[in-house]
């Protein structure tokens, strides 16, 4: 069941001063614009670490709720978040840490054992997978409460 995403980068100029656009295979992406500046300064634009922080939040949630079903407890709702650090360090330009926030409405467990299905998750999801051993990844958790009934 192997299935290829692809992607395609395009750069003008040198690192500093140059740009480029980046479209992902489905469209998702489309000619988007990519800069020095938007990595490594905070300008508008995309950047690498960005979509990488997109493919782990979602890679994360959608391993959290495979878990959580298979234990018997199928979550309503899951939101979560990345957040990619991209510094300078000894070694040059590296992306150094992934901090993934979740929060969850799920019936029938409590805040451990959900934390201990988000920490599950973020181990096995195959984009944790890829940046094991390079990236510093933690996981914070926490349950929502549902929403109150309204009253007509």
């Amino acid at each position: 069941m192997a299935t290829d995403k692809t992607a395609r980068a395009t750069w003008e100029g040198d690192l500093m001063s140059g740009s480029g656009r980046v479209s992902t295979g489905s469209d998702v992406l489309s000619d988007e614009g990519v800069s020095w500046s938007a990595r490594a300064e905070g300008a508008e634009g995309v950047s690498p670490e960005e979509l990488i922080a997109a493919a782990h939040a979602t890679c994360v949630s959608m391993a959290l709720s495979h878990g959580l079903a298979e234990d018997g407890h199928a979550p309503t709702r899951l939101e979560s978040s990345a957040t990619a650090t991209f510094d300078k360090t000894d070694a040059g330009f590296r992306m150094t840490k992934i901090r993934l926030e979740i929060e969850g409405e799920v019936d029938g467990i409590d805040e451990a054992e959900f934390r201990q299905a988000a920490e599950g998750a973020k181990d096995n999801c195959p984009v944790s997978k890829a940046l094991e051993g390079n990236v510093e990844i933690s996981v914070e958790a926490k349950l929502s409460s549902p929403s109150p009934a309204r009253s007509e």
